[in-house]
């Protein structure tokens, strides 16, 4: 296998970068660039050298095959992060016979193929690169470190022991069997069944953290929804204007709500309109509210509500308190009174739509569990016609042990890899 090289941590000046080399010449690459090889895993400050001349005074760490991250001997060089000094140490890299660049996501998925990692844990580690907010790394961090694998695995062996089961009453289907196995079998599957099932309805709930909330601002035209977005945002991100039917389109801004993944939505004023293009915008507003997570309904002292089928847990707010201040929750978009209140709330009834159990956060696995469903379901239906449906159920149950695999990689997956590993940097 190639031994491959890349800057693992940001481009740009920095305190400190690190370059990552991975394969069977990475150690020989320090011994050349630096004289000897460190101890394994103990930092040593050394000079690099190449043609001549110190390229910068760098701590540098070397793992053993099995002992790291991918799998492989390791090295990893800490560098003074000037753009200058990561420069010409990858050009010195570049000239080492046998070493390459390394791809998009090649170091993980070197982690994946030599067992370092399941699939579901690189999932894990994506989410975590990416995360923005404290729910987000919290809950990356716990799949990373192996939670999916685990629970699968127990999930696996309950199928492999209901199988076993089902097998014997196969193999001594001539003979006769002591104990009727259906009741163990059935026992097995059902308590299965029920954890299985809680798992997909929680993942709902799991894939909002990872995706962020989105809460809508509606309300008739000029109730303030732009200006509050913007005191939302502490920038300038919707136009504000005294016309009626500004907003035409959905204005999005993302941000950390108190360690949650929300995304505001700043949309057209409800009214009924001939202008077919503020009509469109006002279409738009209602489908997006309807699809969100919260609503927060804007209206005006005194003025008519727009109509708008409302949950238990959205939140009319009066806008302009500033110039009706009154009882009950008021915001102002200009002063800023009443915001700090109505974040809090928003926190709130987000914080009940937060997952209390559960481990799954992707699509992928979700869709995965709910096969091993189908099968054992089958299974069951297979068990409760007799003895003379007992391999039609072993079958059903193989199947549903290899969709179980498939959540942390064991089967079915090379067509996945490609597009998973696209989304990482190089240098992950």
């Amino acid at each position: 296998m190639d031994t491959i090289y890349a800057l693992a941590s940001a481009r740009g000046k920095a305190g400190l970068s690190v370059v990552r080399i991975s394969g069977p010449q990475a150690h020989e690459v320090v011994r050349t660039l630096t004289g000897s090889v460190p101890v394994a895993r103990r930092a040593s400050l050394r000079h690099l050298r190449w043609n001549g001349d110190i390229l910068d005074d760098a701590l540098v760490l070397v793992f053993e095959e099995r002992a790291s991250f991918t799998g492989e001997k390791v090295a990893e060089l800490q560098l003074h992060g000037s753009v200058a000094t990561v420069s010409a140490v990858l050009t010195a890299l570049a000239e080492q016979p046998g070493l390459r660049i390394a791809e998009p996501g090649e170091f993980t998925r070197r982690a994946l193929e030599n067992g370092r990692l399941d699939l579901a844990q690189v999932e894990g580690l994506s989410d975590l690169i990416e995360a923005e907010t404290e729910a987000q790394r919290k809950q990356a961090l716990e799949v990373f470190s192996g939670a999916i694998g685990t629970r699968v695995g127990v999930w696996r062996e309950m199928i492999v022991r209901a199988a076993a089961l089902i097998e014997a009453t196969i193999d001594f289907a001539d003979e006769d069997v002591p104990v009727d196995v259906t009741p163990e079998v059935t026992d097995l599957l059902g308590r299965l069944l029920v954890e299985l099932r809680r798992e997909t309805s929680a993942s709902v709930a799991r894939e909002r953290v990872r995706d962020g909330f989105e809460v809508a601002i509606l309300g008739a035209p000029n109730a303030g929804k732009s200006t509050l977005l913007n005191t939302l945002a502490r920038r300038d991100v919707a136009i504000t204007s005294d016309i009626a039917g500004t907003t035409r389109d959905v204005i999005e801004v993302r941000m950390d709500l108190k360690g949650l993944p929300v995304t505001f939505l700043d949309t057209a004023g409800l009214r009924e309109s001939q202008d077919p293009i503020e009509m469109t915008g006002i279409n738009r507003a209602r489908l997006r509210g309807e699809a969100a997570d919260l609503r927060v309904l804007l209206v005006e002292e005194g003025q008519d509500r727009p109509t708008f089928d409302l949950g238990p847990d959205d939140l009319v707010v009066v806008g302009k308190s500033d110039r009706t201040p009154g009882p009950g929750l008021r915001v102002s978009g200009e002063t800023g009174e009443g915001v700090a209140e109505l974040i809090d709330a928003i926190h709130e009834r987000l914080s009940k739509k937060m997952p209390t159990g559960g481990i799954l956060i992707r699509e992928r696995q979700r869709m995965a569990v709910l096969r091993a469903i189908g099968f054992a379901e089958s299974a069951m239906d297979e068990i409760s016609n007799g003895l003379g449906r007992h391999e039609l159920a072993a079958e059903e149950l193989r199947l549903a042990a290899r969709a179980l695999d498939s959540v942390v990689g064991r089967v079915d997956v090379e067509d996945l890899l490609g597009e998973i590993f696209a989304r990482f940097c190089i240098g992950k």
